[in-house]
């Protein structure tokens, strides 16, 4: 296998086993330990980077449609303040990050939302991942309408009472995140499945700066997401209200509260909708069982985004899977893809954070080329936003990438000290000591091959 197809298995989380004459120092970080605030201080979020215009589609598209494709007729929340407790198999850091979390909303959004162990509008139960996929095979955590609990939702899941376009006063809603899975992926479910609970409920490929997009770039709330919980909070709207009362108050709404975006109201909207045959193709990609026909799928969205003649994230991502799936004989291809995603993201508003991923898989394809000084120009680019998004898989990939180059270019002490850095940003992304173990010696065979 070519450097180029060893780099696009960092996509994945799977890796060898350790190399018992590894030089790595010793892994004794207790996982219990490594929450966000103790790994990233003070969250430092992007602000959102949309005009004002665009941002009142986003919020219209992402608040009046389902993701099944299904019209929501009337927008729906809470009224008055919100409590949220935790229930089910709860880990040893869901509290202290759920604290965060509602730190943030309360401080960004300026939202009434606090934590409690009594009644609660909105419950976030724990469960155990082989009892939520017997139900729901295919979520990897997911938020329900009127049920406070996962034996209540399990006694009749395909309920008419769980239609979310029958909802205008929002109750009780309950999320549902697995009680086994790492620290990163735990907060990753709280923070998207929180906000659809008080927010829209949809996910839009075509947005690259919220975590409201499947593509799994964003993984934490960012100031787009946090101004989009702002508005659709505000006194100035109500439940009830149709997408064209929602329509006629957002301009002033958002002139008020993002004065920065009425600034950037020369820049062209993105067009919508995006047709099912393009989502179908992303999903097959991602989905599919073989390396084989996820490259179909990926080269099929591709030729959907191309002859729609897209220039936002939607082409950016179809690239970056052509790319991530394309067979030996298509390396070139596929390098110039992953540089044309870059790219695309570069001059798209909040791209910071999808480009970084993209520079991931570059930087491992210049690794494994032995061009090293390059390995340290995309890493160095790609890991202020992987902090700041506070994704401690992304960060501890891309530090061990460096610190990899930084060895073969003789800087061995620079090396040691980086890779020893990396250690809690990786068990915090990908679970254990051992993962990150593995995940260490993935990037070492890139130059062994």
């Amino acid at each position: 296998m070519g450097p180029f197809l060893l780099a696009l298995t960092l996509a994945a989380c799977g890796a060898p086993q350790q190399d018992p004459g590894s030089s790595a120092p010793p892994l004794d970080v207790q996982t219990r330990a490594i929450s966000s605030a103790a790994l990233f201080g003070t969250p430092r979020p992007f602000a959102p980077e949309r005009s004002n215009a665009q941002i009142a589609q986003d919020i219209l598209e992402l608040g009046f449609r389902l993701e099944s494709g299904r019209a929501i007729p009337y927008f729906s929340r809470f009224e008055g303040p919100v409590a949220l407790r935790l229930a089910g198999a709860v880990p040893p850091l869901a509290a202290t990050e759920t604290e965060r979390l509602i730190a943030r909303l309360r401080s960004e959004a300026r939202l009434d939302i606090r934590q409690t162990e009594g009644a609660a509008q909105i419950t976030v139960e724990f469960v155990p991942r082989p009892q939520m996929r017997r139900i729901v095979p295919d979520a990897a955590c997911f938020v329900v309408p009127n049920v406070a609990s996962w034996e209540e939702f399990r006694a009749n899941p395909r309920g008419a009472h769980l239609d979310w376009t029958r909802i205008v006063q929002r109750e009780k809603v309950l999320v549902v995140t697995p009680a086994d899975s790492t620290v990163q992926e735990m907060r990753d479910c709280l923070h998207e499945e929180v906000a659809q609970a008080l927010g829209p409920l949809n996910d839009l490929y075509r947005i690259g700066e919220t975590v409201w997009n499947d593509d799994n770039f964003q993984t934490s709330l960012t100031g787009f997401d946090m101004l989009v919980l702002r508005v659709w909070n505000h006194p100035d709207l109500r439940p009830g209200m149709t997408r064209e009362e929602v329509g006629a108050r957002l301009p002033a709404l958002l002139a008020r509260l993002n004065p920065q975006g009425a600034r950037r109201g020369t820049l062209p909207l993105d067009p919508i909708p995006t047709p099912a045959a393009w989502t179908m193709a992303i999903e097959g990609a991602l989905a599919s069982p073989t390396r084989r026909r996820s490259f179909a799928h990926a080269q099929n969205a591709l030729r959907i985004a191309l002859l729609q003649g897209w220039q936002d994230e939607r082409l950016a991502f179809s690239l970056f899977l052509a790319a991530r799936f394309a067979p030996p004989r298509d390396g070139e291809q596929a390098l110039d893809a992953l540089i044309a995603a870059a790219g695309i993201y570069a001059s798209r508003p909040g791209g910071q954070v999808p480009r970084a991923h993209v520079e991931l898989h570059l930087a491992a394809q210049a690794l494994g080329a032995g061009q090293y000084p390059l390995v340290l120009r995309l890493s160095d680019s790609a890991m202020g936003p992987a902090r700041r998004s506070e994704n401690g898989a992304l960060l501890s990939s891309l530090m061990l990438l460096r610190a990899q180059a930084l060895e073969r270019m003789g800087r061995q002490a620079e090396a040691e000290r980086l890779r020893r850095e990396a250690v809690p940003f990786a068990v915090y992304g990908f679970g254990s000591v051992e993962a990150a173990t593995n995940r260490r010696e993935e990037i070492a065979a890139l130059i062994r091959q």
